[in-house]
């Protein structure tokens, strides 16, 4: 063979090689977060309206931060039989514009009492921020409004980096509102690099670019950061799950009594209490989709065979069922469903929520009660008193 021929056939080998990689390299894991450290996350819970979702950063009282939950919820979480909570935090009572990292310390303080509570109970945290949906739509549009973010990140990460990184997580952010996909990839490696100059050894928590749902998920490109874990939120299909929501979509307030497993005779059953024929349109849909066990499966597993396909830890830290108007065990049954299938996969999950509205307890006098049908749902239900 001519020399020069052999030097193109040496080049094409090396290209495929740096292309391709060694035989098996396909498979080597772009995720090196410790097994040990993953077990931590498979079951867990979310407490809400603690640390976020009361809207004016003013809501967010002494009194209100140290009563909501307590040490006894804490204690009653770990005796119901889960390993993690996923703390919900929004920014805004801790970020001021222009000095993003100067935490506010007396702030700070009632986040720090929180973490520790859950961490005496032996129990692993996520530090889930969980803005508000302004906050988000300036990210989407305020590339100075990112740079703070970051610093905000920053300055939080290294504060909570001397925790044990076994049981301290970071979540960049619960539930992005961006449309454009490629605007939130770039913001994401973004905060993560920040995360990182913070907290070198703590597994990250990253999510698609809108609403942290599964389709945006998939559109990720994984990241070159091996310490991190993919995740998606399931609450599919939203017109059962969300039935008497008085959030996102309007129509969802009128649906009652709305069964799961689905079929055409009962979503025509309740056409009747939703006004709009286009809303209609969307109950009847819910029917003809036959939404079952194996429906939920088919779309978990398709989840599960992406992140093994691309070598990456996944997580589902939301799902549930608003109680409100929803049977209660029809709720349950779509709770065991998605449950059992995350099990089925590896992919540890996280309810939503502890006490709220989807909630695990119900605090009818001020006092936690859990509810046994949603425990056993859950595959928990240890002793809770």
């Amino acid at each position: 063979m001519p020399r020069k021929s052999r030097l193109i056939l040496c080049y094409l080998l090396l290209s495929a090689t740096l292309v391709l990689g060694q035989p098996g390299a396909s498979s080597a894991p772009l995720s090196s977060v410790p097994a040990a450290r993953l077990a931590h996350l498979r079951r867990g819970i979310n407490t809400s309206a603690w640390f976020s979702q009361l809207g004016d950063p003013k809501n967010y009282t002494k009194e209100h931060l140290q009563q909501h939950t307590t040490a006894d919820d804490i204690a009653l979480i770990k005796r119901m039989g889960f390993d993690n909570i996923r703390l919900s935090v929004d920014p805004q009572p801790m970020f001021s514009r222009g000095h993003a990292d100067a935490l506010p310390a007396e702030y700070l303080g009632y986040l720090d009492h929180a973490v520790d509570m859950i961490l005496q109970q032996h129990l692993a945290v996520t530090i889930d921020i969980h803005p508000e949906s302004e906050f988000k739509q300036k990210l989407a549009t305020d590339d100075a409004f990112v740079e703070q973010f970051a610093d905000f990140w920053r300055a939080l990460a290294l504060h909570y980096s001397q925790l044990d990184p076994d049981y301290v997580f970071f979540e960049v952010m619960n539930e992005p509102e961006m449309r454009d996909r490629y605007r939130w990839a770039g913001i994401q490696t973004k905060l993560l690099a920040a995360i990182r100059e913070g907290a070198p050894q703590n597994t990250v928590i990253l999510a698609g670019a809108r609403w942290s749902d599964d389709d945006d998920l998939l559109f990720v490109d994984p990241v070159r950061d091996a310490n991190v874990i993919y995740n998606f939120h399931f609450y599919d299909p939203h017109v059962f799950t969300h039935q008497g929501a008085t959030w996102s979509e309007n129509y969802w307030h009128e649906i009652k009594d709305l069964p799961y497993p689905s079929n055409r005779e009962s979503a025509e059953k309740a056409l009747g209490s939703v006004a709009d024929p286009v809303n209609q349109l969307q109950v009847l849909r819910y029917g003809l989709e036959h939404w079952d066990g194996a429906r939920i499966e088919g779309e978990i597993a398709f989840m599960a065979d992406w992140a093994r396909r691309v070598n990456v830890a996944l997580l589902c830290n939301e799902f549930g069922v608003y109680r409100l108007n929803s049977d209660a065990h029809d709720r349950a049954q779509w709770l065991a469903d998605v449950r059992t299938s995350l099990e089925r996969h590896g992919i540890g999950w996280a309810m939503w929520d502890y006490s709220g509205g989807f909630g695990v307890v119900t605090k009818p006098n001020g006092k936690a009660e859990p509810d046994p049908v949603t425990l056993k749902a859950l595959g928990l239900g240890a002793e809770t008193k």
